[in-house]
């Protein structure tokens, strides 16, 4: 036995290191790092394997989602995303240099007055101490029934919990309720913190990639043909980061039925539902027991800093998430909890309108500039396609910082070198700035 174990861990070093290999060949010709043709390829021969061998084919799927996994991380090392981009750019702000912010989704406008009239209120209420876990029993109430309102279903308090904005609920629901090899399924182009939170805890992504040229629509028969043994969940963030994409009802409603047929968690990021221009539909609707929808107040109350958010599912999986949540946090700060539950009382309609109408300023002008894009159903986003001979996002992203202009390259949101991400979170003005700004670097590179 010893013996068959360090043969293994040898030939993992052998792995580890051809892998290294492969990734820097994948660099430099722009290829992305997950390849799924040929993770689906070695998939079926090691079943085929396990079939002559008599193995349990679980057993040794899950065996090979941790080494395609390790192999990712090897291959991610310099991974660049909106948020590096965004980084850098406060580096260089911090010298003294002027930069115009088009690649993160953090609205400019200030949060609803009576946040500010409630940061006053904490210190004489005395919401100062240790909390609950799962959040304030007042303000898990006050959110049962907001969501129960606003997105027309049931929800009761102890179907609440409280994190420090939706990416923490985004990661214990995840963490709790996955397995190091189990597998989730998400949809791209995707906010990478899916794959990156899956990544962390040993969970193997398996992409949807959706495609310009099909509106970003997902295929219901990709998704089938995804689904094996190991499958546990599938994540949808509707509207979309970064395309805006609303899915039709019928093919919503499609896949719920899919992952109630194969028993799979439903993780739904709907943090950008205040912003939603055409017809959407909460996962909520369905009333499925294995679904987990995640809000924020950070997008629709402009409130990224304060960092509150919620995840809303049956009680039995908030239990789950809770101790994970304890573990890591005791609970969220109570000031917070507190200024977001009268935030709550505020009409946010203003910053629906806001968005909106810059959006419609980011389409035109980047109609204007020859960029193809999909005018989005929602969210604070254009997601364009640069039609540059040898165009790379990342490398673009890059140097339009130099020029005074911050743009998310479109490969960290999935397999799309040739995209750039545009966000509508400034003054219109500032945002005609920008656009300027990125049309003469583009006329440049021509």
């Amino acid at each position: 036995m010893d013996e068959v174990t360090l043969k293994m861990i040898e030939l993992l070093k052998t792995r580890t290191d051809i892998a290294k290999e492969i990734g820097e060949v994948k660099k430099n010709i722009g290829k992305g790092v997950t390849d799924e043709a040929r993770e689906d390829s070695l998939r079926g021969k090691v079943i085929s394997l396990c079939e002559n061998l008599g193995l349990d084919e679980t057993i040794a799927t899950k065996f090979l989602n941790f080494l395609l996994n390790e192999s990712v991380k090897v291959q991610s090392t310099n991974k660049q995303t909106h948020l590096s981009i965004f980084l850098k750019a406060k580096s260089l702000e911090a010298e003294g240099k002027k930069i115009i912010h088009m690649e993160v989704g953090e609205p400019d406008f200030l949060p609803p007055k009576i946040v500010k009239d409630a940061l006053e209120e904490v210190f004489e209420k005395g919401f100062l101490k240790y909390g609950q876990v799962k959040g304030m029993p007042a303000f898990r109430d006050a959110l049962a029934k907001y969501a129960s309102k606003k997105f027309n279903a049931d929800v009761k308090e102890d179907s609440i919990i409280v994190s420090p904005g939706a990416r923490f609920s985004i990661f214990t629901a995840i963490t709790t309720l996955l397995n190091p090899g189990d597998e989730m399924i998400v949809i791209e182009p995707a906010w990478p913190a899916y794959k990156d939170c899956a990544l962390n805890s040993g969970i193997k992504v398996r992409t949807i990639n959706t495609t310009f040229e099909n509106k970003w629509n997902p295929s219901l028969e990709q998704i089938k043909n995804t689904i094996n043994s190991n499958t546990k969940m599938i994540v949808l963030n509707y509207p979309n980061n970064p395309t805006g994409k609303i899915l039709d009802e019928k093919l919503q409603d499609d896949i719920i039925e899919l992952a109630k047929k194969n028993n799979l968690f439903v993780l739904s990021d709907e943090i950008y539902s205040e912003y939603a221009k055409t017809n959407w539909k909460s996962i909520l609707c369905y009333n499925y027991e294995k679904s987990i929808v995640t809000q924020s107040f950070s997008k629709s109350h402009a409130m990224t800093g304060f960092r509150i958010g919620y995840a809303i599912a049956d009680p039995k999986i908030i239990e789950k998430m809770a101790k994970l949540e304890a573990l890591c946090l005791t609970n969220v700060s109570e000031p917070m909890q507190y200024i977001a539950m009268k935030a709550l009382e505020a009409d946010i309609s203003n910053n629906t309108n806001t968005v909106q109408n810059r959006l419609d300023v980011l389409a035109q002008k980047a109609s204007e500039m020859g960029l193809d894009f999909i005018n989005p159903d929602g969210a604070m986003y254009i997601f364009a396609r640069v039609n540059q001979e040898g165009f790379d996002g990342v490398q673009f992203a890059n140097s339009t910082l130099e020029k005074g202009l911050a743009v998310a390259p479109g490969e960290g949101f999935g397999d799309y070198k040739n995209f750039i991400r545009l966000s509508a979170c400034q003054d219109e003005q500032i945002l005609v700035e920008g656009m300027n700004i990125l049309s003469d670097i583009m006329s440049d590179n021509q």
